[in-house]
């Protein structure tokens, strides 16, 4: 079985800040992938932010130079600065772990509430 807690979400005002962080826990390896997705009310989930092992990470255009996702391996656990915030970064986050054998799981998501 595996885990995940998030934590860090809240309501913040346009231009403000967050840090989310995602800390997996149980039968646990290795974990190849971990990621960051959001999904506002009416809308399918997106990708927001990925990150390999290796420290390789990827980032949505939307997001890109405002969100930086970083990970700590040997904490299993994943981070999202997020920083000047706009009202359409309002969503419920999730965050998502890849193992090597391909299974994927997720946190029970963080809701991120940004005021205009």
């Amino acid at each position: 079985q595996v885990q995940l807690v998030e934590s860090g979400g809240g309501w913040v005002q346009a231009g403000g800040s967050l840090r989310l962080s995602c800390a997996a826990s149980g039968s646990i390896f290795r974990i190849n992938v971990m990621g960051w997705y959001r999904q506002a009310p009416g809308k399918q989930r997106e990708s927001v932010a990925t990150i390999t092992s290796g420290g390789s990470s990827n980032y949505a255009d939307s997001v890109k130079g405002r969100f930086t996702i970083s990970r700590d391996n040997a904490k299993n656990t994943v981070y999202l600065q997020m920083i000047n915030l706009k009202p359409e970064d309002t969503a419920v986050y999730y965050c998502s772990i890849k193992m090597p054998s391909a299974s994927t799981y997720w946190g029970q998501g963080t809701q991120v509430t940004v005021s205009s």
